[in-house]
């Protein structure tokens, strides 16, 4: 798939997943951690990569390695940036790591973050129960 597709489609996707949070009540004015992911077979391209998010700014977690289902071994590491659920910042980021990935030769596994909702009114329902 070209770079371009890719982008049109992280962009969407970016689209979705705010849409998402903010229509399920999530805070619009809140500071999220947006943890974008990144994963490899080959540790050295995943560290250059991790380099490279850093320089860019983000904070970079250390890299971590996994077992798949079908026993094959992964290593991943998350580059955090921290900011409102602001699309064009999204956009920019997505875009700017997805050409380190394609640098780097590694996977951009989109990104993440936590709903952020009123804990007083949670905590309040919990107590009365």
């Amino acid at each position: 798939m070209s770079m371009e597709r890719q982008l049109k489609e992280q962009f969407a996707e970016n689209r979705e997943i705010v849409a998402a949070l903010l229509g399920d009540g999530s805070d619009a004015d809140s500071e999220y951690v947006i943890e974008h992911h990144f994963s490899s077979t080959n540790f050295d391209k995943l560290e250059k990569a991790a380099v490279d998010a850093f320089k860019l700014g983000f904070e970079v977690n250390d890299a971590e390695e996994m077992e798949l289902e079908d026993g094959s071994e992964i290593f991943c590491f998350d580059a955090i940036a921290n900011h409102k659920l602001d699309v064009a910042l999204l956009d920019k980021a997505c875009e700017q790591l997805m050409q380190v990935a394609h640098k780097q030769k590694v996977d951009y596994d989109g990104w993440g973050t936590y709903f952020i909702g009123d804990e007083t009114e949670i905590d309040d329902e919990e107590e009365q129960d």
